[in-house]
């Protein structure tokens, strides 16, 4: 896609399945390509994070529960959403930003059923920012009978396509997902498994801390090759794209089911770094990309970026950055230009990455 798309600016806030922190970007449509003026980011307290996270199953009071998690969390959005408001004049909200579009966190995914669900209060932060909002943008694909997941193909191809080159753009949350760019050919894309989230999970139960620093833990571990041989024998990984996962599949009591008795903490989590470079590479060499670029927060992992180097071969790798993105502010700049194509009337879903019947305008809009 060239030329100028749309005008004026918008914020895209993204909290994605590491629950780990808010992400914002404030972003200008009005050029060529998405000029990125402001990025913000706060850290998801920990008691927040604990009650989203205590809502990826079935418990008690989960509709009051979620509901005052939702709150919470709108509230936390808005605080980024304002911190970028002021980059524009100094003001809580500027009549310049025309919309916010705010994903919400996924606490329930399951396309199958005909259901995914984000929690995120729509009225509330536009109240709360004086800002029109956009948000709970899965539904609309979810109801045309797609999976809702993954949305930001359609913006990668927007933004990265190049006109000579097969490219990857794989981004590394919670949950791994890749989007497939060949010139002149739709683009394709879906989630390829998990991400950081098994990682993070599994060191923070061995050591309290949220992430594995530049994959150092991995590192001084070994690949354990029969239990990495159970993983991977999971039917997700087998299943054609359309597809797309979540907390729902991929859990700490998935990992325990499939554990060797007696395994060192180190040699599972370096088998969990080899699963996710696996499962991410295998697509990308399917589709034979010839270039690869990483975003999310598995782009600052470097024993994983390194170990995804290695699988790639003659393919090469870089982050978002070599293309002109912050891999940081990938996502949340997506979700402004989701906003951006709800306000315009424009879909901004691709029926050949979610299944659904048809293209489709995401989002719903509570005004200011």
């Amino acid at each position: 896609m060239s030329g100028p798309q749309m005008s004026g600016l918008y914020i895209g806030l993204m909290s994605g399945t590491s629950v780990d922190a808010v992400d914002g970007a404030l972003v200008d449509f009005s050029g060529r390509q998405p000029v990125c003026l402001g990025f913000a980011s706060s850290p998801m307290p920990q008691t927040l994070r604990a009650s989203l996270l205590s809502l990826q199953t079935p418990g008690d009071d989960e509709l009051g529960r979620a509901a005052l998690a939702s709150i919470e969390l709108t509230r936390l959005y808005a605080q980024v959403a304002i911190t970028l408001l002021r980059k524009t004049g100094g003001r809580d909200a500027d009549p310049a930003v025309l919309a916010i579009g705010a994903h919400g966190q996924t606490v329930r995914h399951r396309p199958e059923l005909g259901y995914t669900l984000q929690l995120l209060d729509g009225a509330l932060l536009a109240e709360l920012t004086g800002t029109p909002v956009v948000c709970d943008f899965r539904s609309a694909d979810i109801a045309a009978g797609g999976q809702g997941a993954p949305l930001v193909p359609a913006f990668h191809r927007a933004v990265f396509e190049d006109p000579t080159r097969r490219r990857a753009i794989i981004n590394i949350g919670g949950i791994a997902n890749l989007s497939l760019l060949a010139p002149g050919r739709p683009a394709l894309g879906c989630d390829s498994g998990p991400g950081n989230l098994l990682m993070d999970a599994w060191i923070e139960r061995h050591h309290g801390t949220r992430f594995d620093q530049d994959g150092r833990w991995a590192a001084s571990g070994s690949v354990h090759r029969g239990l990495l041989e159970a993983l991977l024998a999971e039917p997700f990984f087998a299943l054609p794209a359309p597809k797309s996962t979540g907390r729902d599949l991929f859990s700490l009591a998935w990992l325990e089911r499939k554990l060797p008795a007696g395994l060192a903490p180190e040699d599972v989590q370096a088998t969990l770094l080899e699963l996710t470079a696996q499962s991410i590479t295998e697509l990308a060499l399917q589709f034979g990309a010839q270039e690869a670029f990483v975003c999310g927060g598995g782009s600052r992992n470097r024993s994983l970026m390194q170990r995804i180097g290695e699988l790639l071969g003659e393919a090469s790798l870089a982050d978002t950055s070599a293309v002109g993105v912050d891999p940081q502010a990938v996502e949340a700049i997506a979700f402004a230009w989701l906003a951006s194509r709800r306000l315009e009337g424009k879909p901004g879903s691709l029926p050949e990455v979610t299944g659904a019947r048809g293209p489709r305008v995401l989002g719903a809009l509570y005004p200011a």
